[in-house]
């Protein structure tokens, strides 16, 4: 599902189960030793959903370890994201000379808990999401805007190394499939995304690919 919201210069890769044939590299084996079964499985299978990936692009299986803040370390040359969650697992990767950075992201198509919205958004945010659930109440928008910030996030961290808090983004939502991010801190050269939203079977699907510019 996530490759419909992302370009072509990406490869993505998702599934809704965990295969029997997904295995991790000795280097993953290590760095997951100490982890409760399920937390095994998510990170088993979306490190080979990430390789299924890579080898669209040519790129041989590579250990896909944690790094700062848990971000995957991706090979030389390549820009990356990964997610997970109940029942979907998804990567998606890209040339770093034709992609600058990726974030996506997956959530179960549930409403927030009640404290977490005020906790994760902004008034004016909020404002637009009565207004979106006026228009489309099938939709759960506050779900949403939680995903498309954590795409945010997963975005610009490769980029600055640096935390991005849920507040320092302001997000607009269209009901076309597509958002818009605001960065309110200053950012390499950058002072937002546009990414691209998808609800279906259950679950709602945030992505941002930002390409490299020409210059």
């Amino acid at each position: 599902m996530i490759e419909e919201i992302l370009p072509p210069p990406v490869s993505a890769v998702d599934t809704t189960d965990d295969p029997a044939d997904a295995v991790l590299l000795p280097a993953e084996e290590e760095a997951i030793s100490r982890a409760v079964a399920s937390r095994r499985r998510e990170f088993t299978t979306v490190r080979h959903c990430a390789r299924l990936a890579l080898a669209r692009l040519g790129v041989p299986p590579a250990a896909l370890l944690p790094g700062e803040r848990g971000a995957p370390q991706w090979p030389d040359g390549v820009v990356g994201s990964m997610t997970h969650c109940a029942g979907y697992r998804g990567a998606a990767v890209a040339p770093a000379t034709a992609v600058r950075t990726i974030g996506i992201d997956a959530e179960p198509h549930q409403p927030l808990p009640g404290s977490v919205l005020p906790a994760i958004s902004l008034p004016a945010e909020r404002d637009a999401l009565t207004a979106l659930a006026a228009g489309h109440p099938g939709v759960c928008w506050d779900r949403l805007l939680f995903c498309a910030k954590e795409s945010v996030y997963k975005a610009w961290f490769p980029l600055t190394r640096q935390w991005l808090g849920f507040q320092q983004a302001e997000i607009t939502i269209m009901d076309n499939g597509i958002f818009e991010a605001r960065l309110l801190v200053p950012g390499p050269s950058l002072t937002g995304f546009t990414g691209r939203w998808l609800v279906r079977d259950g679950l709602v699907l945030t992505a941002i690919a930002e390409p490299v510019a020409i210059t």
